[in-house]
């Protein structure tokens, strides 16, 4: 054993023994397993200030950045925008030596790329042995902390349930002609989708689909859903299963409806190895995978804590595969815009 291995042993073991004094290293905190490790978290976090830099896209976060601010006065600093245009700017910003953001919520597919960058912190909490299995990845850099479900959506009072499609190939009736629709940029969702029919089958169903009953398309999930509920669309074919729910406990006539395969992607946290306040950042880690959980299930979100009932959970999913989404962005970008944009009613 080398001279500095045995010195970082020593200081952990100091630190685990002295407490939030002799403070543990952020690497040996990210990894720590001890009970008293939110503790430790808290002491080391008041140190740093109280502030917390967090960029984002998910629109329950919210919710839970003031949750976790008033439990322990630490002023949190949001900025939120797309999936992509929150990659650019950590990748931007980090090779501009700039370190703004202390932690990162994004889609797994762009998470995926931000840990690829060497962005990310390697974190091994005890709370993610809770989760989904799926929702761990060998490396750590990320976790899932929510499920994003893509699901067909109706209008109850447009469309019975008896009519429903069991199948993909079941949209090509013509029945369906002008009443169906699709989100604006699910080019990961349609290419996963294509992967698991077979890539040929998928693209010629699309394309009869799109030619002889027509497609809409909708930019932005919780817009697909209002106009399901609205009856501008009677059937949409990839909401968020939580935007339906959310939708129909106010009352709305929407349905979700399940056509296999049904395919879905995690909304992944993650902490910034550069971090201005790594110590918060983490301890913001810890609350969103406890109470903030708790807090995505009572606004009908979908946590990937084992500990809360969700029954879109219960299907059998294909888990999009946030590597491959990842290497193929572009392909599946022109296939889903070449295959269904193009052709469809906008």
């Amino acid at each position: 054993m080398t001279f500095t291995a045995l010195r970082r042993i020593v200081a952990f073991l100091a630190a685990a023994c002295l407490g939030p004094v002799h403070a543990a290293s952020v690497e040996e905190m990210a990894a720590y397993q001890g009970a008293d490790r939110t503790a430790k978290l808290v002491a080391a976090a008041k140190a740093e200030g109280g502030e917390l830099s967090v960029y984002h896209v998910y629109p329950a976060l919210t919710k839970v950045m003031e949750a976790f601010s008033k439990k322990y006065g630490i002023q949190v600093k949001p900025w939120r925008s797309s999936s992509e245009t929150v990659l650019q700017r950590l990748v931007t910003e980090s090779r501009g030596n700039r370190f703004d953001a202390d932690f990162v919520q994004n889609n797994a597919q762009e998470n995926e790329a931000a840990c690829r960058e060497k962005l990310l912190m390697e974190v091994r909490s005890p709370a993610q042995s809770s989760l989904v299995p799926e929702a761990v990845p060998s490396h750590h850099c990320w976790v899932g902390f929510a499920v994003d479900v893509f699901i067909a959506a109706y209008n109850t009072a447009k469309v019975r349930k008896e009519d429903l499609p069991a199948s993909y190939e079941d949209l090509l009736n013509p029945r369906w002609k002008g009443l169906i629709a699709v989100e604006a940029d699910d080019s990961a969702w349609f290419g996963s989708l294509a992967e698991v029919l077979g890539e040929d089958k998928a693209h010629n169903l699309f394309t009869n689909l799109v030619a002889n009953n027509g497609l809409a398309v909708r930019k932005g999930h919780s817009l697909l859903a209002n106009l399901v509920a609205s009856g501008e669309v009677p059937l949409a074919l990839d909401t968020y299963s939580w935007s339906p729910e959310q939708l129909k406990g106010k009352g709305a006539p929407i349905e979700v409806h399940p056509i296999a395969p049904v395919m879905a992607q995690f909304s992944t946290i993650a902490v910034l190895k550069r971090a201005k306040h790594p110590y918060t950042a983490l301890l913001f880690y810890e609350f969103l995978l406890d109470e903030g959980q708790k807090i995505l299930s009572d606004l009908k979100f979908v946590p990937t804590s084992r500990k809360f009932d969700a029954p879109v959970l219960k299907l059998p999913l294909k888990f999009i595969d946030p590597g491959r989404a990842y290497d193929n962005h572009d392909k599946w970008q022109r296939d889903y815009e070449s295959i269904v944009i193009k052709g469809a009613a906008h």
